[in-house]
């Protein structure tokens, strides 16, 4: 029997845990049932309360505390130990019904989507085995980043980088679409939801004060000179080329999220039904038996 999950993740920042709040909220005025399952050992306040809390097993604090460790050595060795304990996991999640959508809520550190190979080992301990669970990634990005287009597209091949690292289903979503309503143009807009590359080459930003463009540029200029450096040609080249790889593989489009509003959620929610093929595992039910009429 095929159970069922989303793997919310995104940088630190993106509303993960809104996110999650408000999806779990859908679902139970759609009478969905849901397990929310915390896997942020440093997550402190929750809309709901987790069915499965990793820091039962493990807490980052404990962890900084007596390992010595920083944030981000304290949260790998958190996950290492996980790891190291999938039991944990599976003995809560063993029961759980086709009918439940499980609900992870992942912490914020960049690093575990991008190069530490920690994550691909948990997601096919989830898909595999006894739990068997149709999983997906629904990737956050701030959609704030619109504003600085060299930042929304380093986020965009985070969110590419976690899709090929994990390997699993992805629904990308810009989130806080609420700060940025009013402030950008609709077509604008669209531009950054299918991720248009040439984005780069209109940005007003990157005209500098001594009058640099990208297309100016001299091709065989070395961008580690000084030069190059300070007229801005390195950090233009660098975003090209990001931009070059990002249109190359053409991976990468956004949903929009509004947090406070229900169809945006509802939206999302039937992505994510889809990516795991939810609907299509369900069993068909029997129409209730019309009731005889009352005889008086």
């Amino acid at each position: 029997m095929s159970k069922f999950g989303v793997m919310v993740m995104g940088p630190a920042g993106a509303g993960k845990t809104t996110f999650c709040t408000a999806m779990m909220q859908h679902l139970s005025n759609t009478r969905r049932s849901f397990i929310y399952v915390n896997l942020d050992p440093a997550a402190e306040q929750f809309g709901f309360e987790p069915d499965v809390d990793i820091k039962d097993l493990v807490s980052l604090e404990d962890v900084m505390e007596e390992m010595d460790l920083g944030p981000n050595g304290g949260l790998i060795f958190c996950f290492e130990y996980l790891l190291e304990n999938l039991d944990f996991l599976t003995n809560k999640l063993e029961t759980v019904g086709e009918d439940y959508l499980i609900v992870f809520d992942m912490p914020g550190q960049i690093e575990l989507y991008t190069h530490v190979p920690i994550l691909p080992v948990l997601t096919r301990h989830l898909r595999e085995g006894s739990l068997n669970i149709s999983l997906c990634a629904a990737y956050l990005l701030e959609a704030t980043f619109i504003a600085d287009r060299a930042k929304f597209f380093a986020g965009t091949l985070s969110a590419m980088s976690a899709m090929l690292m994990l390997g699993i289903p992805h629904v990308n979503i810009l989130s806080k679409m609420d700060l940025v309503k009013g402030t950008v143009a609709r077509r604008e807009l669209r531009r950054f939801i299918q991720v248009d590359t040439e984005l780069l080459d209109d940005d007003p930003t990157m005209h500098t004060a001594g009058g640099f463009t990208f297309a100016d540029n001299d091709e065989k200029e070395d961008p580690a000179g000084a030069e190059s450096i300070l007229a801005g040609a390195s950090f233009a080249k660098l975003n090209h080329a990001v931009g070059r790889l990002i249109d190359d593989f053409s991976l990468v489009s956004f949903l929009q999220l509004d947090a406070q509003d229900e169809d945006s959620i509802g939206g999302i929610v039937s992505y994510i039904d889809d990516a795991i093929q939810f609907h299509e595992a369900q069993e068909p039910r029997e129409p209730k038996e019309l009731e005889p009429e009352f005889e008086e």
